[in-house]
């Protein structure tokens, strides 16, 4: 049996040549121009060596030309490497490096002084999109002499098709081998459940291309349905909105930072998109903002649970049963979830429903391995199963919910802390636009609790809103939840996909000042010391915090 990701645009290609699969800007790129186009990359990677197994990094943002390379690189047999495009030299030459890449396509306005003209981990660099003046070879230039390939190359359903490099916010950053396997079933599952793609649906393309949520549930779910994508080069609310009504956009998947955008964006647009359904993923959407959407656009908003080792789709609330806002739905058809205990880690202990444990997957989804890493992937595929890092649990029904991240959890006292309880408590309050809670060290109780929000527009942040927020929350949490510490940010640091990054957060307002050129700087530090907090006790600390007595 042979299998290609490759595919999956060939087949739309011939079965819808004339409708566009992506529009950007003003250029609208059929399925067959698009086919073409990946073709003849194909064929001039494969005239510089590239054949099958070899590794093609990929640095281009959101632009067509990132679909042609990507499929192109596919369609010799290649296996494809996306790089973050905020990456420093350094961080590129250790992805290249740690994947063996064969050679580094790179978008021309994404050169550093780094890149240009030279050799990263020696290997090299062809570029796309660069002035005709550019020192490096370029591709597309390649791509225009040359005849297009005649078809994808037959790869085996093991073979890897893709390495996209986790985040690194644990040590440095590992590649999740993906197979074309594990892309294709996906994708094949995805099309028609939880996201339910018809070929005439149009979807806002507005996530990174390089990072799997946009890579997979978006635009290959989109090409495989033979669906448009309206491609953004990097989010932006107001621009967002309005490209969706121009474009009668029926389909929107985003981060739960994208939603907030979106609303603060429609309360000054009158307008509305087509929106037949909204998909939500990469953190936890809190349940008042996901009923604001849905009063807002007027549709669905579907949350799920995926990760990048996943390839990455794991649950997801369908159309199939009913939704259940908080939850993350049910697994995908042909995926496996369960939850473990999350204290034992050479092997998998599942427990009943309705205990808190780790995630455990296993299925069509679940990654090869870490690439260069037997020891770190044994640690994660234990007894066939993916160790997730996630604590959730699952109801008598099978739906999940994810609690928190595993290392994310804070134990004050002794007792468990899971942050997205006290942040889906703490969004509720008036003054607060956005929320994120973390664990900081605290002599007494070993990690104490620290709400860290962004104030509604319009809202003084300063000492008193804090000593509000504190006692708001202690009214609605039991006394070891609640925050004593409440930190006041313009903004939250952001990984690609929109999450929030704690552990920079927690090093930002940890150290009380703000770092340069990081997007949660502008600090207003208004900290509740425990001796304030002694005082709103009124002196019933010890007996109410954690249910027993401190020395």
């Amino acid at each position: 049996m042979f299998l290609s990701v490759a595919a999956i645009l060939a087949d739309s290609a011939a079965r819808r040549p004339d409708h566009p699969a992506v529009v950007f800007g003003d250029e609208r790129v059929t399925y067959e121009r698009l086919w073409q186009r990946a073709r003849k990359y194909a064929a001039a990677l494969a005239g510089l060596g590239v054949g099958a197994g070899d590794r093609v990094a990929l640095l281009i943002g959101n632009s067509p030309e990132f679909p042609a390379v990507h499929f192109g690189a596919l369609t010799c047999g290649a296996v494809v490497v996306p790089v973050h495009a905020l990456l420093k030299a350094s961080e590129i030459d250790y992805v290249l490096r740690d994947c063996g890449a064969s050679v580094l396509v790179c978008e021309g306005a994404l050169l550093t002084e780094g890149a240009a003209g030279a050799e990263l981990a020696g290997v090299p660099l062809v570029t796309v999109l660069a002035p005709r003046a550019a020192d490096a070879p370029r591709l597309d230039a390649l791509a225009d002499r040359s005849e297009p390939a005649d078809g994808w190359t037959p790869r085996e359903p093991g073979d890897l098709a893709v390495v996209l490099y986790t985040s690194g916010t644990t040590g440095r950053p590992k590649g999740a081998m993906l197979t074309h396997r594990n892309i294709v079933s996906n994708v094949e599952v995805g099309v028609v459940s939880p996201f339910d793609f018809k070929p005439a649906d149009v979807l806002l393309g507005c996530l990174p291309l390089f990072h799997t949520f946009g890579l997979v549930c978006a635009m290959s779910t989109c090409f495989r349905a033979g669906a448009t994508m309206v491609l953004m080069e990097r989010f932006d609310a107001g621009p967002a909105l309005e490209l969706m009504i121009r474009h009668g956009c029926t389909v929107f998947m985003g981060v739960p930072t994208m939603y907030l955008a979106l609303l603060e964006a429609a309360r000054h647009e009158p307008r509305r998109p087509p929106l037949d359904r909204a998909y939500s993923g990469g953190s936890a959407l809190p349940v008042k903002v996901l009923d604001e959407v849905r009063r807002t656009f007027g549709c669905p908003v579907y949350e799920g649970y995926g990760l990048t080792e996943t390839s990455p789709v794991v649950a997801y609330n369908q159309k199939a049963w009913p939704t259940r806002p908080g939850t993350v739905g049910m697994p995908i058809q042909g995926v496996e979830v369960e939850i473990a205990r999350a204290d034992v880690e050479d092997r998998i202990e599942l427990v009943a429903a309705g205990t808190v444990g780790e995630i455990v997957v296993r299925g069509h989804n679940v990654m090869a391995g870490y690439l260069g890493r037997p020891e770190a992937t044994a640690e994660v595929l234990v007894d066939g199963w993916f160790r997730s890092g996630d604590l959730g649990v699952k109801d008598e029904d099978g739906y999940l919910s994810v609690v928190d991240r595993k290392k994310d959890m804070v134990v004050r006292g002794g007792y468990n802390v899971y942050p997205r309880e006290v942040e889906e408590v703490l969004v509720h309050h008036p003054a607060v636009a956005q929320v994120a809670v973390i664990g900081l060290p605290d002599e007494r109780y070993g990690e104490e609790v620290c709400a860290v929000v962004v104030a509604r527009p319009g809202v003084t942040a300063g000492l008193p809103l804090a000593e509000r927020i504190v006692a708001w929350s202690r009214e609605r949490l039991a006394a070891y939840k609640y925050p004593r510490r409440v930190e006041f940010v313009d903004s939250f640091p952001l990984g690609p996909s929109g999450k929030v990054l704690k552990r920079e957060l927690a090093a930002l307002v940890g150290g009380g000042s703000a770092v340069p050129g990081r997007q949660g700087g502008g600090i207003r530090r208004h900290v509740l010391h425990r001796r304030q907090v002694s005082w709103n006790d009124r002196g019933r600390r010890s007996s109410e915090e954690n249910g027993h007595p401190h020395p």
